[in-house]
């Protein structure tokens, strides 16, 4: 029987006016399995102390940097320190950070991307196994249900051989130098320092190659890029159009753009097989759409018996009734629920399902930085195809 207890929570990151890190916090507990006793909030060591403090933590359990934190939580007893860490900063802290807490022996949530490049990520994927440890990848659109619908019904066999794949995610909140102004997302989302070598490409384009993969089950090998940064004085690129070629022959087109004035988060997914094809949008995500030749529409809706019947992990994943929508917050909440359940059978010295291991993990995040790389060097090179490295 697996551990029947909460997981013990830290959070680096997440302190005041931080987004995606208070979408962790959120999300980890909505099922109830989960409980934030400690953390880093911020580089600030006095804002720290204040996030911890709004939320009622023991003041002891806040720490100044995340060094300080590993020393501490593991001089605690097994029953009481952190089982794992989300790891929530921008990303050039994501690697030493992890390394860290894998070192010390604690499991890993991390946001995406995992490092600043795949020789740090190749690294984690060495350590993480040396270890045996657990560790996760914030990848959030793998959990919506009807994501894991698509990708079940193509696992299935409903669309025949896949032969073409469209992703997009068009944002316009950096057509303008937004970083400025001093907006704090903005600033180090466009610091290359922070951010590393791909800027809308490694924000929102490593979502969208991801989300091809995932659904397909296919891996992408060449790619031919051209990346362009069109806000004047911008460091990094702010628009991406790429062609695409997969390991089964299948071709595909993704584009990410920061700077397509009126399109908020607009990720949608196409994909064409002999026999069918099907289409989901995050903004309107609890549908799927699968169209056949010579046959009307079909609409798959979310919460309906009929999605959990046949896909098991979308069922998994579905919390409401149809018609009532889920979301943004409860996809991070998946990933959480499917990583909290492989921890504790890990803590228990039980195999977890393989429902809950469906959670993005260390090889993921080194196909995410090989992506990022293999994009930056198609885009400065001549030659029409870059192979996609290993």
């Amino acid at each position: 029987m697996k551990l029947d207890r909460k997981l013990r929570m830290g959070l680096i990151g997440g302190g005041p006016g931080a987004f995606i890190g208070e979408v962790h916090r959120k999300a980890s507990r909505l099922d109830g399995e989960i409980e934030l006793v400690a953390g880093a909030f911020d580089i600030d060591p006095q804002k720290s102390k204040d996030m911890g403090k709004s939320l009622a933590l023991n003041a002891k359990r806040v720490y100044s940097n995340y060094t300080d934190m590993i020393k501490a939580e593991s001089a605690l007893p097994p029953e009481q320190r952190i089982d794992f860490v989300s790891v929530t900063t921008p990303n050039n802290w994501h690697f030493p950070i992890t390394r860290d807490f894998l070192k010390a022996g604690f499991h890993v949530m991390c946001e995406k991307p995992m490092t600043l490049d795949s020789k740090e990520a190749k690294e984690l994927q060495t350590l993480v196994k040396k270890t045996g440890l657990v560790f996760g990848l914030m990848h959030n659109y793998t959990g919506y249900p009807m994501v894991k619908l698509a990708r079940d019904m193509v696992k299935k066999g409903e669309l025949g051989k896949i032969r073409k794949i469209v992703v997009q995610y068009p944002q316009g909140w950096l057509a303008t130098a937004l970083e400025k102004t001093g907006q704090m997302q903005a600033s180090w989302r466009t610091d290359p320092k922070q951010t590393g070598a791909g800027g809308c490409v490694g924000d929102i384009g490593t979502h969208a190659a991801n989300l091809a993969e995932y659904i397909s089950g296919l891996k992408i090998t060449h790619i031919c890029a051209d990346l362009t940064t069109f806000v004047a004085g911008r460091l990094v690129d702010d628009d991406c159009n790429c062609l695409l070629k997969f390991d089964n022959g299948a071709k595909g087109v993704l584009h990410a753009s920061q700077i397509s004035i009126g399109e908020e988060n607009n990720l949608a997914i196409w994909v064409h097989g002999e026999k069918a094809s099907l289409e989901w949008h995050q903004e309107n995500p609890n549908y799927v759409y699968v169209r056949q030749m010579d046959k009307p529409e079909e609409v798959w809706k979310r919460g309906n018996g009929y999605v959990g019947a046949y896909s098991p992990a979308a069922g998994r994943g579905t919390r409401l009734p149809s018609g009532h929508p889920e979301a943004f917050l409860e996809a991070f909440a998946n990933n959480y629920m499917n990583f909290c359940e492989t921890v504790k059978c890990k803590i228990a010295g039980e195999k977890p399902s393989d429902l809950a291991l469906d959670f993005p993990g260390v090889e993921a995040g080194v196909r995410g930085l090989l992506f990022i790389e293999t994009v930056v060097a198609s885009s400065k090179s001549d030659q029409k195809w870059t192979p996609m490295g290993k």
